[in-house]
């Protein structure tokens, strides 16, 4: 059993987003899952960013850091999209992390701290059509950095142009790919 912090994509804690947490859950694992919206869902991508600008994006990776504190330090921190940006942020400065699970996201180590912490495990999951996550420069660039100088880091790259397909309850949703993502992070997670 492991215990892991799941942060929310744009869109919210949607039925999909929910359902990937319980299948988390039935594999054994406690998962907290922080509602950084104030219960606010979204059907679609665009909508769900539109109100993360209103909020603002700092204002949300505020509250998903805060939202850390009362968990043991001893977790996987994970997310998606937006969420994976927190989830980065605290297992590379938080101690005591026991992994990394970045989804549709990852930023350059140099974002938070000079690297990856030694010991960390780290996976990244994204479509190399997602223009989000794919398009040059962006993060699956960074993604790549960090699996070339972190032996503890994969890359999952998979096919297709969906943002947030692993969420069931998303127009995104490629249940092939998300039940590929979700093979490999209960493994990810039967290790810890």
């Amino acid at each position: 059993m492991t215990e892991v912090l799941l942060f929310h994509h744009a869109a919210g804690q949607t039925p999909g987003f929910l359902a990937f947490a319980d299948s988390l859950r039935a594999a054994g694992h406690v998962v907290h899952t922080p509602d950084l919206y104030d219960g606010r869902v979204f059907t679609d991508l665009d909508t769900g960013l539109a109100h993360a600008k209103e909020v603002g994006f700092g204002v949300l990776h505020e509250r998903a850091l805060a939202a850390a504190g009362p968990i043991p330090d001893a977790v996987v921190y994970a997310g998606f999209s937006i969420g994976a940006m927190a989830a980065q942020q605290l297992a590379q400065t938080r101690p005591g992390a026991l992994g990394a699970l970045l989804c549709d996201s990852c930023a350059p180590v140099s974002e938070w701290s000079d690297s990856w912490p030694a010991g960390v495990p780290v996976q990244v999951h994204g479509m190399d059509g997602d223009e989000f996550f794919a398009e040059e420069g962006g993060d699956i660039d960074a993604a790549r950095e960090l699996v070339a100088v972190t032996p503890e880091a994969e890359l999952f790259v998979y096919h297709g142009d969906g943002h947030l397909f692993a969420d069931s309850s998303l127009p995104s949703y490629d249940a092939p790919a998300a039940a590929l993502l979700t093979e490999r992070v209960l493994a990810f997670l039967a290790a810890r």
